[in-house]
């Protein structure tokens, strides 16, 4: 067997993880899977590795196991997973995944990228350029007379999203990163002193380690929906939670909503039924900027006062800190900030050519897993010492792992050395198909997998926002 090597291990260790377990881990490589100039594909297999090790590790506690069941990982299942939102077929209809004005774009010194998949970031967007019609070709012009840095603050104070392409010495020198380099991995904190109600034994097949835990779940976008799509897989009740007044893009509802339910509340007149929620719920994960809850009294410490033994997860696009703590942020434009399209450009040393991309919106889904795999190890931890938590990750920080943590090569064990060879091409084998409210869907199968536990949802993702605010 190979021996594990740093990235699984890494992240392993960044989510609270006892090293002796490592060896329960095994790896089928595939070559070709998440081919980039960085290293995606070993960051991929290692945030998977840790959720699937964290979720077995529970699972074999509340089971009374003698042992922690052996966990697969398959870089075929991984990189099809990684893509999910990309796979995704509804009645046989492809999603959309970025509009028209979400994009790289030529400003006077160089490029620049915007994120205007939602209604009202769009709208900012063309007021900050002074652009009245959704027209790429006056968005083009009025950008290409503006410096990309005068892009970058003029759209950020009008609520939009653009982001100045950076190098990775620029974005190594900027006080974001600085900040963001100061953290590790995935911050964690002990928020109270009550002791947690314990989570009760399990029996039965498949082993579902979350079962019986009520997720809140306050995310939107990819990292925040991964994580919680992972806990439903394995046995949470898991309750989405909107604002009727921002629907989420239906498409990215449809690929992280399975095994959830999805329900409005307007927290400035439907608070005591939030606070019913609250005053049961085992784990809260918001995927907001920082700061945008606070008012409602939904920062960890509020959380954790009025819900002793509480887990709180938190991911976020900069991290909560530093002179970008409080903006919003997407994966594509952490890429683009972090240098990260300059090295897959080729323009990492300053030469002329067009910014590239990952092969997957790796930051989001990579984190989400770690996020899932805090929240299991949070849970194991309460077993044994009680006490609530708090986990924060964010995106800028899994990138800063990217960029300069992780070497590539092949993590863990092989399975076979027939499967080992293989080369990554079609990804039939990590689909399925089901009906749903929604129409015939095809979907990605999840990643994580151990000896024992699911191998997909219980159910489908609903129409959003058709459930009621209440626990099964």
């Amino acid at each position: 067997m190979t021996p594990i090597s740093t990235p699984i291990s890494s992240a392993w260790s960044a989510v609270g993880g006892d090293p002796a377990l490592l060896p329960r881990l095994s790896t089928v490589v595939r070559e070709g899977a998440l081919r980039a100039r960085l290293p995606v594909r070993e960051l991929a297999r290692a945030c998977v590795g840790a959720c699937a090790l964290a979720a077995a590790e529970l699972g074999a506690r509340r089971a009374g196991l003698s042992e922690v069941p052996g966990v697969r990982l398959d870089d075929g299942a991984i990189a099809t997973a990684f893509v999910s939102e990309r796979h995704l077929l509804v009645d046989g209809r492809a999603p959309v995944n970025f509009a028209p004005l979400s994009r790289f774009w030529r400003t006077s010194d160089g490029w620049v990228r915007t994120h205007a998949n939602y209604p009202h970031h769009r709208a900012r967007l063309l007021a900050a350029l002074g652009v009245t019609q959704e027209d790429p070709d006056a968005v083009g012009a009025a950008l290409a007379e503006r410096s990309a840095r005068e892009v970058e603050e003029a759209v950020y104070a009008a609520g939009g999203l653009a982001v100045a392409l950076r190098t990775p010495e620029e974005w190594a020198a900027h006080e974001q990163a600085v900040a963001v380099a100061r953290r590790p991995l995935v911050e964690h904190e002990r928020s109270d002193t009550a002791r947690a109600v314990a989570l009760p034994s399990l029996d039965g097949s498949p082993l579902l380690p979350a079962a019986g835990v009520r997720v809140l779940d306050l995310t939107r976008v990819i990292a925040g929906p991964v994580a919680t799509r992972t806990l439903a897989l394995l046995g949470a009740d898991v309750l989405r939670v909107d604002a009727p007044q921002l629907p989420e893009l239906p498409d990215q509802h449809a690929d992280t909503g399975f095994g959830k339910r999805s329900a409005t509340l307007d927290l400035t007149t439907d608070r005591r039924a939030f606070e019913e929620l609250l005053a049961t719920a085992d784990v809260v994960v918001t995927g907001y900027r920082p700061g945008a809850l606070d008012r409602f009294g939904l920062s960890a410490r509020a959380l954790a006062e009025r819900r002793p033994g509480l887990v709180v997860a938190e991911v976020s696009a900069w991290g909560a800190y530093g002179p970008w703590g409080g903006r919003r942020g997407f994966d594509s434009l952490v890429q683009v900030a972090t240098g990260i399209a300059a090295t897959e450009g080729g323009m990492a040393d300053g030469s002329a050519g067009q910014p590239g991309a990952l092969p997957a919106q790796a930051l989001d889904h990579g984190t989400g897993y770690l996020l899932a795999a805090a929240v299991l190890r949070a849970l194991t931890e309460q077993s044994e010492q009680g006490y609530g938590r708090c986990v924060r990750l964010s995106l800028a920080r899994t990138a800063k792992w990217l960029t300069t943590g992780i070497q590539p090569g092949p993590d863990g064990a092989l399975a076979s050395e027939a499967e080992a060879s293989e080369a990554y091409g079609a990804p039939d084998a990590w689909l399925t198909e089901r009906d749903s409210a929604l129409g015939k869907l095809r979907y990605a199968r999840s990643p994580v997998s151990f000896a024992g536990g699911p191998v997909d949802w219980a159910g489908p993702p609903g129409a959003w926002g058709a459930d009621l605010a209440r626990w099964v």
